[in-house]
């Protein structure tokens, strides 16, 4: 089966990380597996069983219009086209479900945040008016089904793999660190501005402690770097960058938070877990609530309640024996997200729509 995977990008979000390992799985299972992207930007490792199509290319300046036309013209050679097309984000599947459609190639989108989250009209489009002539779309939690289901939308939940191997022995020595992660440029969407301003009193009165952001993003960096530095506490926060040892990170530190004011399912909350870091959480609107049980394997703190969040840290920071419980239930939770689970979902579901 020819597979054809469609982004924007391969740069930075999550998304396209699951994109990349979900392309890598089902080349390394023998099937014949493209990824075609419309922008430059490759962060992540490509299996050398993956090709690579750029489709880069063009003086358009509205960037839908000129990524409809180069997929257009490509697949307009009868031997380019694939027996399916799996398209990530709405941006590119707007582009790949119109092309798909002229062509009647199957197609899946995958979905990579919840539906509230719908302030582009690219998005807004794509979601209310194209997907449903999609053969199928891809959610991350049961949340968005009911959505989807009025506007006549085939869907089915398919969660983010994790392909970090969990822990046999999460009780080896931590550093002070508390870890966050995510792109700077989407602080807002990962909550960062608020994590910083909140941290502040918190770091000062507990000088032993370090909080660490990892992620990339110039124009994001630039913001936060002026709160730390308005927030006097530039010697505690370190902004990492990009860091392709994001497990070796998480396996010396200590405390995991998630601080965003929205998500699909954070990937980066199950790779902390299988870690066996202490995770706190927002309980925001999708996906930690699906993988945290309050008190168990996690903390659970209401929507975005700043106190509450101190609180919970200042609890954790004050009882290691707690963290260690914690982190020991949080390994137990994440097998049903492992890289071989879930690539089987995304096995069957090809085989289920486009079978040999």
């Amino acid at each position: 089966m020819r597979i054809h995977f469609i982004a924007d990008t391969l740069k930075g979000g999550g998304a396209e990380r699951v994109l990349l390992l979900v392309a890598n799985y089902l080349a390394d299972r023998k099937y014949d597996v493209s990824i075609i992207t419309f922008m430059e930007g490759e962060d992540y490792e490509v299996s050398d069983h993956v090709k690579r199509i750029r489709l880069h290319g063009g003086i358009i300046k509205p960037y839908k219009l000129r990524n409809l036309l180069n997929l257009r013209k490509y697949y307009s050679k009868k031997e380019h086209r694939p027996n399916v097309v799996i398209s990530f984000l709405p941006p590119a599947s707007f582009v790949a479900l119109l092309v798909a459609k002229l062509y009647k190639i199957t197609i899946i989108c995958s979905e990579h945040i919840n539906h509230l989250r719908s302030r582009d009209f690219t998005a807004n489009f794509t979601r209310n008016y194209l997907y449903r002539y999609a053969h199928k779309i891809t959610i991350l939690t049961a949340f968005d089904v009911p959505y989807y289901k009025e506007r006549g939308v085939d869907t089915i939940v398919m969660p983010n793999p994790c392909t970090f191997k969990p822990l046999t022995n999460p009780d080896g020595p931590r550093k002070k660190v508390i870890l966050a992660i995510g792109s700077l440029n989407r602080y807002y969407h990962k909550g960062f501005d608020n994590l910083i301003e909140m941290m502040a009193p918190f770091l000062k009165k507990n000088k032993d402690w370090t909080l660490k952001i990892v992620g990339s993003g110039d124009e994001g960096r630039g913001y936060l770097e002026e709160l730390i530095l308005k927030n006097k506490i530039n010697e505690q926060i370190i902004l990492t960058g990009y860091r392709s040892d994001v497990d070796k990170l998480m396996q010396e530190s200590d405390i995991f938070i998630l601080p965003s004011r929205f998500e699909g399912l954070p990937m980066v909350l199950i790779e902390a877990m299988s870690q066996g870091m202490t995770c706190i959480s927002y309980d925001c609107k999708t996906g930690p609530s699906d993988m945290i049980i309050d008190g168990y394997n996690g903390l659970l703190i209401e929507d975005q309640n700043k106190e509450a969040m101190i609180k919970g840290l200042e609890n954790l920071v004050a009882d290691p024996t707690i963290r260690n419980q914690i982190r020991k239930n949080a390994v137990k939770g994440v097998d049903k997200y492992s890289l071989a689970d879930v690539g089987r979902k995304w096995e069957d579901l090809l085989n289920a729509i486009s079978p040999l």
